[in-house]
Formats: structure tokens, sequence, C-alpha cells
């Protein structure tokens, strides 16, 4: 078909659409001052927007196009338009050369893109870093494609080019920012080496040294060498010991195996941090157990930042979970004054669920309090169907307090059921409230039901066990943890109830304490499991190492448990006073807890 007729068989609006867009490459001016962040990668296939004004570094800008360019132009737009994006594509990558207009470099690319033709999309690209080589768009489109095929060898330069373009204020931000770029990337370490050799002439700037050792830091954390990325926080953090990057990147690597990372952290919190890094290491402390010492950041950080929602409420809750009503109130209230001097329209997803949080947490105060009015009126601030169960989980708790425990089991059992999720969700919610109304068959029971019909939930199996213990049939739940240890060989409070089970009836000792210490294995600072061991040296006789492991566990979580268990160590070793200094503190904690009460009547203390 000839050209004019094509034309001819166009919608006429869309081509007088087109004869503006094309007028901009005459008539307006190309913005001359690229973006200072790297922008987020694109890759080949990935449609890029048509309608958009391009940009750049130089272009011919302000001059009339002539008739045949313009007719090229148009030409080129309609092939495109047309499905024929090979000739729309040649014909605009043609005028890009003749004009050295960067805009129409950028829309060759685009057509390219749209075609999925990655070849294509990076021929175009390097003839328009060709034509313009101080043009950071040219260069970062480059940078992308090149990404978006693999072609992680050929990226050195680029990178370099990147950073040499930008302003020399602003290079560190690039370096900071070029890992994201290699987010999908397949080859992790061939693209860790190749940013390495890219930053190499960075690595002992004052400016740019600590961003480009934690752009490497976080290459080799990506690709799987944690000592790597390790070491680079160290060099990062001996540049600047205040620059929170190694810190953050310390942060990202800590472990129990690896408490040099910790170390960093530290010597960088010794500083004036940030309060948001604080945060980061208080949370985990949490994530590792270490309760009382995240309290402490935690506290620091409302103290020197109170204007940190997050902050009090972690802090609320940490409160209640110490059974301090008092303190977790004020804390929580004051994350609510803080919220709402926030504009809700602001608020992200994660922070609905922090009020919901703190929503459920004052009820459950209240509720301690036996204020069921107090209760109901912050359930009634629930409104999202998500948390729905929660909500209706604590006023069927409120209800069975009041003596109507019938009509909050018919209350949970009345919610409707979105999901496979909401009816285990459901389940759980009438354990527990049977749980903690001494209905322990009838919660037994509902468990077992729920594991015939799904035998490897190993959380409902591991509840189902604990359960039998309660009910005096310890052989039962050996058998149920065995089943657990075999499903699922990682799970390991299957192993520390087994075994605290062994030591808590005084038999098979040695394997109580082979199950401890594999638990152990699998979560090292957790205070209960610690405890666990605490209790089994002390029934194999063992009252000093008991004391020294128990001391350290109720350090980290100030527990009644743990303290009728200390307590009971330093009463045997004759340490009468500091034992009843303990039983008190683990009273004012929880003064219902089982084991306390139990060990207190037998030793007929009250402290």
């Amino acid at each position: 078909m000839d050209y004019y007729d094509l034309m001819m068989t166009f919608n006429r609006c869309a081509a007088l659409a087109l004869m503006v867009s094309l007028n901009v490459y005459a008539q307006s001016p190309a913005p001359s001052t690229p973006p200072k962040a790297l922008p987020a990668p694109s890759t080949p296939g990935t449609s890029a927007s048509a309608t958009s004004q391009p940009s750049a570094d130089k272009a011919s800008g302000n001059s009339v196009l002539d008739g045949e360019l313009l007719y090229q132009l148009l030409l080129g737009e309609l092939s495109t338009q047309l499905g024929d994006q090979a000739a729309g594509y040649s014909l605009l990558l043609d005028a890009a050369r003749k004009t050295n207009d960067a805009r129409l470099y950028q829309r060759s690319v685009e057509i390219a893109l749209q075609a999925r033709s990655g070849e294509s999309a990076l021929a175009a690209a390097r003839a328009w870093r060709t034509a313009m080589p101080n043009s950071r768009e040219a260069n970062r489109y480059q940078l992308q494609i090149l990404i978006g095929l693999n072609k992680t060898n050929e990226l050195s330069d680029p990178i370099k080019r990147e950073i040499a373009l930008a302003e020399a204020g602003d290079r560190a931000q690039v370096i900071s920012s070029i890992p994201r770029y290699f987010a999908r990337s397949t080859d992790k370490k061939q693209a860790a080496s190749v940013v390495e050799q890219s930053l190499v002439d960075h690595l002992t700037s004052p400016q740019n040294g600590v961003a480009a050792w934690t752009t490497i830091g976080r290459m080799r954390i990506e690709a799987g060498d944690p000592a790597g990325a390790l070491d680079a926080a160290r060099r990062g953090h001996a540049l600047s010991a205040t620059a929170e990057g190694p810190a953050l990147l310390a942060l990202a690597l800590m472990n129990p195996s690896s408490p040099a990372a910790e170390g960093i952290v530290r010597k960088y919190l010794d500083g004036k941090p940030e309060a948001e890094v604080r945060m980061e290491y208080a949370r985990a402390l949490l994530n590792a157990q270490r309760f009382a010492e995240a309290s402490t950041q935690i506290h620091t950080v409302t103290n020197e930042k109170p204007s940190l929602a997050d902050a009090w409420l972690i802090q609320g809750t940490l409160e209640l979970q110490d059974n301090k009503l008092n303190a977790a109130e004020k804390s929580l209230l004051r994350y609510l004054d803080v919220m709402a001097s926030q504009p809700s329209s602001s608020r992200n997803s994660q922070q609905n669920r922090g009020l919901i949080q703190a929503y459920l947490s004052l009820s459950q105060i209240a509720e301690q309090r036996k204020d069921f009015k107090l209760a109901e009126s912050w359930l009634n601030k629930i409104s999202s169907s998500e948390d729905m169960i929660r909500a209706q989980s604590r006023r069927a708790s409120l209800l069975a307090i009041q003596g109507k425990l019938e009509d909050g089991i018919e209350l949970i059992r009345a919610l409707p059921e979105r999901s496979a999720g909401d009816g285990r969700l459901k389940i759980q919610a009438e354990v527990q409230l049977l749980r903690d109304n001494k209905k322990l068959q009838a919660a037994f029971d509902l468990l077992a039901k729920a594991t015939t019909q799904n035998p490897t939930d190993y959380d409902f199996l591991y509840d189902q066990a604990t359960l039998a213990e309660k009910l005096g049939n310890p052989d039962e739940m050996e058998t149920l943890l065995r089943r657990i240890i075999a499903g699922k060989p990682d799970f390991h409070h299957a192993y520390n109830a087994l075994g605290y089970s062994f030591a808590d009836r005084n038999i098979r000792l040695p394997e109580a304490r082979q199950l401890i210490i594999k638990a152990l294995e699998f979560a090292p600072n957790d205070p209960f499991i610690t405890d666990s061991l605490g209790w089994v040296e002390f029934r194999m006789g063992n009252k000093a190492e008991a004391l020294r492991i128990l001391q350290g566990a109720y350090k980290s979580r100030p527990d009644a448990e743990i303290a009728a268990h200390l307590g009971e160590v330093l009463w045997s070793m004759g340490r009468r006073d500091e034992a009843r200094k303990i039983w008190k503190e683990g009273v004012a904690l929880a003064a219902d807890n089982e084991t306390l009460v139990e060990t207190l009547k037998r030793f007929r203390v009250k402290p």
C-alpha cells in the first residue's frame, strides 16, 4: 500500500495528535538537567511511555523541522502505531542520528522496548551515548538494558560513567543506588564482582568510600557471601564511625554466629546515631528474643526522638508482655497521640496494622483491670474485616470473664470465613479461649479434630501436645512431639518441650539435655529454651552451671516461670533471701503462673 493511502485510512484524530506531538520535537526545548537519583530500572520488554516528553542533555531543540524530516517522523510514528515497530524504530533512529536530538534517540529506544527487542533497544542506546557521551540519560538507558539482557560482564564501563557524570556531591548517592539495579540479576556473584571492579577507584575516597563499601557489602550479601559483606562493613566503618550505611549493613548480618557484626552496630550507636538505626537494632534484638536489651534500646529512642511512633508501640507491647500495665497504657496512648498528629491519608498498611495492635493491647489492659466497658470501646475502633477475628476473640474473652463462655464461643464460631486461613484462625481463637478458661479437654478435642483433617499442621500438633501434658497424659504428649520432629526437624519448640518435660519429671535427663541443646541450635538466644537447659542442669546436680544459665535467661527475659526455676536453684544453694526476692519479682510479673504458684506452695513461701 502506498504510504499516502495509508495515511488517508489512518484515523484523522490520531494523525492530528501525532502531528501535534511531533511538532514538540521542533518547537519545545528539551530538559537539560537529568534527575539526580537513579531511576528504578526498566527491562527490555517493559513498555515505556510513548506520550511522555523525552528528556536530553543536548538536543537540536528549537530548530524548525523541514518537510522531509517531519514526514519521516510522522511516518515512523504511524508505522509504530499500526504495528510495524521495526519500520518505526528504523525511521526514528535515523532521524535521531540526522538531528542529534536526544528525544528521538529515547523514542527509538522506547519503540524497541515496546517491541520486546532488547538488542535493538541496546543498539539505539549505544548510538545515543556515542552521539552524546556526556548524557546521563543515554548512559542510564544503556545500563538498564544491559542488566535486563543479563550482559553483566559489559556493565563496568556504564557504572563508572554513571558515577563520573553525576555532580561531585551526588556521587555517594548514585553509588548507594547501584544495588537496586541488580534486583533481578540472575548471576548475583558476577554482579557483585562487576560492581566491585567499577567502584575500585572510590574505595579510599573520603567522600565516596563509605558508600562504595556499603554497596559492595550489599552486593556480597545478595551473592551469598556474608563473610565478604562483613569485611565490607568493617572497611566502611573504619572510614567513618558515624556513617549509618556500614551500621545498617552490619545489622543485616547480625546473628549469633557473627558477633563482629553486632560490634560494628554498637560502635556506631556509641556516637550520635540516627534514631531509625537504633530502632532497627532494637527490632533485631527482638527477633533474637533478647527482650531486655531491646527494651533498653527502645526506651532510648522514645527519649531521644519521641515523635517516632513505632518506638512507642514496641515499648508499650514489651511493657504489656512484662505485665507493666500502667507503663504499657501510657506508651500505647502516646503512640496513638503521635499517630493522630499525622494525616490518615498518608498511612500505609503497616501503620494501620500498628493501630489495630494498639487498640487490641489497650483492650487487653482494660480487660485485665476488669473495666469491660473500656475494653469494648477500644475494640469498637477496629472496623477492618481483616482484623475482625482478632477483635471478636477479645470480645469472646470479655464474655468469658463475665461468666458467658458459651456466648464467647458462639461469637467466634459465627465469624464468616473468607478463606481457609480464617477457618484456622477461628480454631486458634476458640482453643485459646478454652485454655484460658481451664476447659483443657474441650480444647484438646478441638485440636484433635483439626489435626485429623490436616495432619501436617505442626502448630496445632504442638498445641495439642502441650494440652496432653496438662491433662496428665505425658505419653500422648511425647507421641505428638515425636511426630512433629519426624515431619519438621527444624521445629525447635518440639525438642524443647519434650526435653523440658523429661527434666521437670526428673527422668531421662541425658536425653532431655540433648533435646534442649538441639533446640538451642535453632534458637540460640531463646530465653525459654535457655531456661529449660538451666533446669535440666539443676536436675542433673550441676547447680552452679544451672544458676549461671538461669540468671542469663532471667536477665534476657524477666518471666514468672524462669523466676520460679531461678529461685528454686538459689534456695537449694542456701541463698534464700535472693530466692525470695526473685520469687517476689515473679509474682509481680504473673501471680497466676502455674509453675511459680506450685513452687511457692512446695516451699511454703509467701514472698
